[in-house]
């Protein structure tokens, strides 16, 4: 996981162009979605962090965005109110 404020523009258009960077996540919310997702582009600069792809987010413990990946949020939203119900 890379910081947002921890790494120059220049690095970082070189990483995303390389395919080191994949995914965006916003380190206060816990979610990571697509790098041309409308809802990661408004995020403060100080909250988003980056990653080489999904398995790497999820090993954070992040959830998939609801807008640009949400065939995936949805599995994850069943799967978690299907623990919930587990956990009564």
């Amino acid at each position: 996981m890379i910081q947002h404020s921890q790494i120059s523009n220049l690095i970082l258009r070189s990483k995303i162009k390389n395919r080191e960077i994949c995914f965006g996540g916003n380190k206060n919310l816990k979610i990571y979605g697509l790098l041309s997702c409308r809802s990661g582009k408004r995020m403060k600069r100080e909250n988003r962090v980056f990653f080489t792809d999904e398995q790497e987010a999820l090993r954070y413990h992040y959830r998939p965005c609801g807008h640009c990946i949400r065939s995936k949020y949805l599995q994850w939203k069943e799967s978690s109110n299907q623990d919930f119900k587990n956990n009564m």
